[in-house]
C-alpha cells in the first residue's frame, strides 16, 4: 500500500524533474552496487568526445524547451540562423567563384583590432629579447 502511495505521489512531480530524480538516484544504485565507479561518471572521454559534441547542443536545448512545453520556434530560428551563418562563412567562400559575403564592420575594426605598432618605439631593457645582465656594480 505504501508503495502505490510513493508511486502515485512519484507521477505528480513534473517530466523533467522526474526524469532528473530518477537518473540520480539509477546512478547512485549503481555506484552503490559498483556496476560504475566514480571515475567513470566524472571523467569519461569518450562520452565527452565522441558522443555529445558542440554541434548537437542547440539540438539538446530544443529538446529541454519541448520537456518544458515552451515554444520551440525560437532555437528552430536559432538553428536556421547558425546554419545559415556557417554556410556564408566556412563553406560558400571555399567553393569556386565564392566569396566572403560577411564583413566584419569598419568601426568594429577600428575599436577592437590591436593598434599598429610604433616603428619607433624602443622598448624597456627588462622587455628586449636576449640576456638579461645585471647592471654594473661601482
Amino acid at each position: 500500500m505504501a508503495w502505490q502511495g510513493l508511486a502515485a505521489e512519484f507521477l505528480q512531480v513534473p517530466a523533467v524533474t522526474r526524469a532528473y530524480t530518477a537518473a540520480c538516484v539509477l546512478t547512485t544504485a549503481a555506484v552503490q552496487l559498483e556496476l560504475l565507479s566514480p571515475f567513470q561518471l566524472y571523467f569519461n572521454p569518450h562520452l565527452v568526445f565522441r558522443k555529445f559534441q558542440a554541434p548537437f547542443l542547440p539540438w539538446a536545448l530544443m529538446g529541454f524547451s519541448l520537456l518544458l512545453g515552451n515554444s520551440i520556434l525560437v532555437d528552430l530560428l536559432g538553428i536556421a540562423v547558425g546554419h545559415i551563418y556557417y554556410f556564408l562563412e566556412d563553406v560558400f567562400p571555399n567553393q569556386p567563384g565564392g566569396k566572403r559575403l560577411l564583413q566584419t564592420p569598419g568601426f568594429l575594426k577600428l575599436l577592437l583590432d590591436a593598434p599598429a605598432e610604433d616603428p619607433n618605439y624602443l622598448p624597456l631593457p627588462e622587455e628586449q629579447p636576449g640576456p638579461h645582465l645585471p647592471p654594473p656594480q661601482q
